[in-house]
């Protein structure tokens, strides 16, 4: 196998189209980067040839899926990708649901609250709800979080079984965030434990330092997690005791409220 195959395409799946997922290969090379790349840095980052590099980014760019600097011959992403984020945001039901209550969320705490949707070893923000105090990165939606070190990770790691939790864990990347994130992975199952006793996980400063959170996880028909409701503010201006008895019981009812709303779609479904 080259490295430029994946292993779906090893295995043989006669349905698999190698060219469209390289395609989007060079689409995700720019999450490595908030640069504009060059094609030689495209390369890098995909692993495919320079001749592949320059057809699959030519067509992409043709398409409008990328944007080309003249000047500099360098790429960045193109505005038709931020259709598909709209298309997708559009039709997902939960989504539609959970933003009327994430504004009352944030109206009743006065904090930042969000909703992240349970992605195998992530989350990805899809609602956030701002205060004014906000930095640039915790404005944005679509960006992926460890579930290992956030609150909301934690309190969906707790709605799985405890083995398949931990093999979560085992496969996630653990990286620290800051120098407060626990990446050990023992430590990690006592707060996955915690959250399953308490119906909540809470973070302090590990993924951004002066950042406390609590979340409650958003649970389907089946009782699997799907997403979880987050409420995050600074360190000082809480305490961690006065933080937890005053957002946890918000968290959790908005994440209950939720997760009633889509046993009520699925039966509607039916």
């Amino acid at each position: 196998m080259s490295n430029n195959e994946s292993p779906v395409a090893e295995r043989g799946d006669p349905l698999y189209v190698a060219s469209v997922a390289k395609a989007f290969r060079v689409l995700e090379a720019f999450g490595h980067t908030i640069t504009d790349l060059s094609l030689s840095e495209i390369g890098d980052h995909t692993g495919l040839d320079k001749s592949a590099t320059q057809r699959f980014a030519h067509t992409l760019w043709q398409l409008g899926y990328l944007e080309k600097d003249e000047r500099t011959r360098r790429f960045r992403l193109g505005k038709p990708v931020l259709d598909l984020s709209f298309y997708y945001l559009r039709s997902n039901a939960l989504i539609e649901l959970a933003t009327p209550a994430l504004i009352d969320l944030r109206n009743s705490c006065g904090e930042r609250a969000n909703l992240s949707l349970y992605d195998e070893t992530t989350t990805i923000y899809v609602i956030r709800q701002q205060t004014k105090r906000e930095y640039f990165d915790g404005s944005l939606i679509g960006r992926r979080i460890p579930v290992f070190c956030t609150a909301g990770g934690r309190s969906i790691l707790a709605q799985l079984p405890m083995d398949e939790a931990a093999a979560v864990i085992a496969k996630s990347d653990l990286k620290p965030k800051t120098p407060k994130t626990i990446i050990d992975p023992t430590a990690i199952m006592e707060k996955v434990e915690e959250a399953r006793e308490n119906g909540f996980g809470l973070a302090l400063e590990e993924t951004v330092l002066g950042e406390i959170t609590v979340g409650a996880a958003v649970t389907n028909a089946a009782g699997r997690p799907i997403a979880a409701v987050h409420i995050a503010a600074s360190t000082s201006d809480w305490t961690v005791e006065a933080f937890r008895e005053r957002f946890a019981p918000l968290v959790i009812e908005t994440a209950q409220s939720l997760s009633r709303s889509q046993r009520h779609v699925t039966h509607r479904a039916r």
